[in-house]
C-alpha cells in the first residue's frame, strides 16, 4: 500500500510547490479535501488522520490547530511554518545538521521544516562553532538576497503588479525582530541572538545568505583555510547530504554566487571567502529559497521518514 501525504495548505506558495515537486511520483499517494469541504474544521481532521504524513503549509496558529487535530499515534507531520521550530519534541528537518540528524528525522513523529533564512547560516556556522574555532558567545550578523516568493502570495502578487518598477533590493526587518532568530540561535549553537538583516529582490526565487566575520577580537584568530577545512569536514561526513562546499580559493567575484543558480533543485553550495591579514572572513550559501529553503527541504524530510 503506498504511503498516503496529506498537504494541509496545499494552494500556497510552498503547498503548490511541493505538489509540484510530487507530482511524477508513483510511489505515493496524495489525498486531498474536496473542493466543497476546504473551510471544514472536521474534514482537516478528518484527511490529517487519514495520511502517513501530514506537510503542514500554513501560518503558525493553523499549523498548531491542525497539529491538535490529529488524534492518532500514526500519522506523522512535516510543519513548514514556524510554530514549531525550536519546539520540544520536534525534531529540527536540515538533515546535514549534523552526521546523526538524517536518522533522527528518519525516526521522528514530528520535523519542523527549516525557515530559508537561518539555513545557509546554519550550515557555516555551526560547523564552526563546534570545531571551537568561534566561540558560542561570537557577535554574528546575517544579510543576503532573496527572491519575493519568500513573501508569500501577497508579495509575489505586488512584485508581479509593479513589473520592472519593483525594488530591486529591499531591505526588511528592519525592526530586528525576524521570526526566524530563535531557530538560527539555536541550531548554529549560538548564546546571543544575531542580527539578521534581510532583503528582497526583483526575481521570483533564490537566494544568498552572507556572514561577514570580524575574527581579530579573538584570543586565536583562525585563518581562511582553517575555517573551510571545518566546514567542508562537517559535510563530507554526512551521507546522502545535498550541501556542498566549493573549494577554498581567494577570488575578487565567483559567477556561480548567483541567487537564482540552484533554481529548481534542493542543493545549497557554500563558500568561504577570507583575508587573513585582515582577521576577516565570509561565509556565504547559495540555494533556492523555495527548494532546499521550504518545498524541497519537505519533501527531501518526507522521504527520510518513509525510509524512501
Amino acid at each position: 500500500m503506498k504511503p498516503k501525504i496529506f498537504i494541509d495548505g496545499e494552494h500556497g506558495t510552498t503547498g503548490l510547490q511541493i505538489r509540484a515537486l510530487l507530482a511524477e511520483r508513483s510511489d505515493l499517494e496524495i489525498i486531498s479535501i474536496p473542493v466543497e469541504r476546504r473551510k471544514e474544521t472536521a474534514a482537516r481532521a478528518e484527511f490529517l488522520n487519514a495520511a502517513d504524513i501530514a506537510i503542514l503549509c500554513l501560518p503558525d496558529d493553523a499549523a498548531k490547530e491542525s497539529v491538535s487535530l490529529i488524534t492518532n499515534d500514526t500519522t506523522k507531520v512535516i510543519d513548514a511554518s514556524t510554530a514549531h521550530r525550536v519546539a520540544e519534541g520536534w525534531e529540527y528537518g536540515f538533515a546535514e545538521l549534523d552526521r546523526e540528524q538524517a536518522k533522527k528525522i528518519a525516526t521522528a513523529k514530528r520535523v519542523a521544516n527549516p525557515g530559508c533564512w537561518p539555513q545557509g547560516p546554519i550550515a557555516t556556522l555551526r560547523p564552526l562553532v563546534t570545531a571551537g574555532l568561534l566561540p558560542a558567545n561570537f557577535p554574528i550578523a546575517v544579510n543576503g538576497i532573496t527572491g519575493y516568493s519568500g513573501g508569500g502570495r501577497p508579495m509575489i502578487e505586488d512584485y508581479v503588479a509593479r513589473g520592472e518598477d519593483a525594488s530591486e533590493f529591499l531591505p526588511y526587518g528592519l525592526t530586528l525582530q525576524h521570526k526566524h532568530v530563535p531557530e538560527l540561535k539555536a541550531y548554529a549553537k549560538l548564546s546571543h541572538d544575531p542580527i539578521m538583516q534581510p532583503a528582497v529582490g526583483n526575481f521570483a526565487q533564490g537566494m544568498i545568505t552572507v556572514v561577514p566575520l570580524q575574527l581579530g577580537g579573538l584570543d586565536r584568530v583562525p585563518t581562511g583555510p582553517e575555517l573551510h577545512a571545518a566546514i567542508a569536514d562537517h559535510f563530507a561526513a554526512i551521507k546522502g547530504g545535498v550541501v556542498e562546499v566549493a573549494p577554498y580559493a581567494h577570488l575578487e567575484r565567483v559567477p556561480d554566487i548567483d541567487p537564482e543558480i540552484y533554481n529548481g533543485t534542493n542543493r545549497m553550495k557554500v563558500y568561504v571567502f577570507a583575508n587573513d591579514s585582515r582577521a576577516q572572513a565570509l561565509l556565504l550559501a547559495v540555494y533556492d529559497n523555495l527548494g532546499k529553503g521550504a518545498s524541497g527541504a519537505a519533501v527531501q524530510n518526507m522521504d527520510l521518514m518513509l525510509g524512501l
